[in-house]
Parts: structure tokens; C-alpha cells; sequence
């Protein structure tokens, strides 16, 4: 029963970090999109 215990625990915390990880990604990607965005009005506008 030990080993089970410890099989979801492991899974969980991998399940977790890659939660953690998408998280951060998606983050940098947003603010990558922004700084698109604001660029392009930039020179739209120059």
C-alpha cells in the first residue's frame, strides 16, 4: 500500500510542476503578444 501511496504522490507532484510550467510559458507568451501588438501600433501610427 506504501508503494501506491507514493506512485500518486510522484504523480501528482509531476502533474503539478507541469501545471507550473504551462502556466509560466503561456505568461511569457501573453506578454511576447503584447509587445507585438505595441510595436505594430507603433509603426502603424508613425
Amino acid at each position: 500500500m506504501n508503494y501506491l501511496f507514493a506512485a500518486y504522490a510522484v504523480i501528482w507532484t509531476l502533474i503539478f510542476g507541469y501545471s507550473l510550467w504551462i502556466g509560466r510559458k503561456q505568461k511569457a507568451l501573453e506578454n511576447e503578444l503584447i509587445l507585438l501588438k505595441t510595436v505594430l501600433d507603433e509603426k502603424e501610427y508613425a
